[in-house]
């Protein structure tokens, strides 16, 4: 009997299985975070605002089960990009559809979405560490774009309140050397004055001083 496999947006009833696929990407990455029950429905609810906001799902289905996934989201033209393009959140195939076409066939229906929305470029951001993800988009042409870099909110924050006390601490040396420096520099002016003697003041009142002669007798 031959398998058939199906290409299709996802509808709200694909949802849970999409999401135990989320799951197992997790669990392929050496640096996924395990998932409880309660992060899952969390997940069950980010998919459904995805679908509500414009996003797209595309499941892959073998003999009417879920095996492969594709989320994605049509970035519009902005500053840094003249051009609208695709960006995939996620890509993942279950293991065991593996080697069956599931992958192009999903990159296929991906790329016929780009086109449909006149995307000029396909972004891909695989699961961190998912080696065999990666091998795959580099086989079909994918190449590296500009490389995001992470931080949490408390790290950054307390990052920039450090860097700013440190800056601050630093403006205050520099200005406290430069009043040590300036109250040297009049120290130094008055010394000069006063090693320089007395000022004539008769000469600033006009002229020579004068001289008196001694009377003479008879």
């Amino acid at each position: 009997m031959r398998t058939v496999l199906d290409i299709h947006p996802a509808c709200e009833a694909d949802l849970p299985a999409v999401a135990a696929l989320a799951v197992s990407a997790r669990d392929d990455s050496p640096t996924g975070a395990q998932l409880g029950a309660q992060e899952l429905d969390r997940l069950l609810e980010h998919l459904s605002v995805l679908l509500a906001a414009g996003g797209h799902v595309l499941v892959a289905k073998l003999d009417d089960q879920v095996v492969g996934v594709v989320l994605g989201r049509v970035v519009a033209a902005y500053l840094f990009a003249e051009r609208a393009s695709l960006y995939l959140d996620m890509l993942y195939v279950a293991p065991q559809a593996r080697r069956h076409g599931v992958g192009h066939a999903l990159l296929r229906a991906a790329a016929d979405l780009a086109a449909a929305h006149d995307c000029h470029d396909i972004y891909s951001a695989p699961v961190p560490g998912n080696r065999g993800v990666q091998r795959f988009l580099a086989r079909l042409g994918f190449a590296p774009a500009a490389g995001h870099r992470v931080a949490s909110v408390a790290a950054l924050q307390r990052r920039l309140a450090a860097e700013a006390t440190a800056r601050d601490g630093a403006h205050g040396r520099r200005f406290a050397r430069g009043g040590i420096e300036d109250l040297i520099a009049r120290r130094r002016r008055a010394r000069s004055v006063m090693e320089s003697g007395p000022i004539d003041m008769r000469a600033v009142g006009g002229g020579a001083p004068s001289r008196r002669h001694p009377a003479k007798a008879g």
